[in-house]
């Protein structure tokens, strides 16, 4: 597998609180944004994200941005 799997073509916008996040960056998770292990096998491997207070953040879901975990615009030119 060389290109993620486009889970959505628009981001999510979500209240996390402190701490550690792994990001699914395949696009196979049951669980977007976050990883729930679909990448085995495929190559890509999920990002490891931490926040030090709680926070709005809006977490890319295209998997094409080049500023994982964020929406970086990316998606507006699949």
């Amino acid at each position: 597998m060389t290109e993620p799997t486009v889970a959505d073509t628009k981001p999510i916008v979500m209240e996390l609180e402190a701490g550690d996040y792994y990001w699914c960056a395949c696009g196979k998770s049951a669980n977007q944004p976050f990883c729930d292990g679909s990448h085995k096998g495929t190559g890509f491997t999920p990002k490891k994200f931490t926040l030090e207070k709680a926070q709005k953040v809006t977490l890319c879901l295209c998997k094409h941005t080049d500023n994982p975990p964020y929406c970086d615009g990316s998606h507006v030119k699949l």
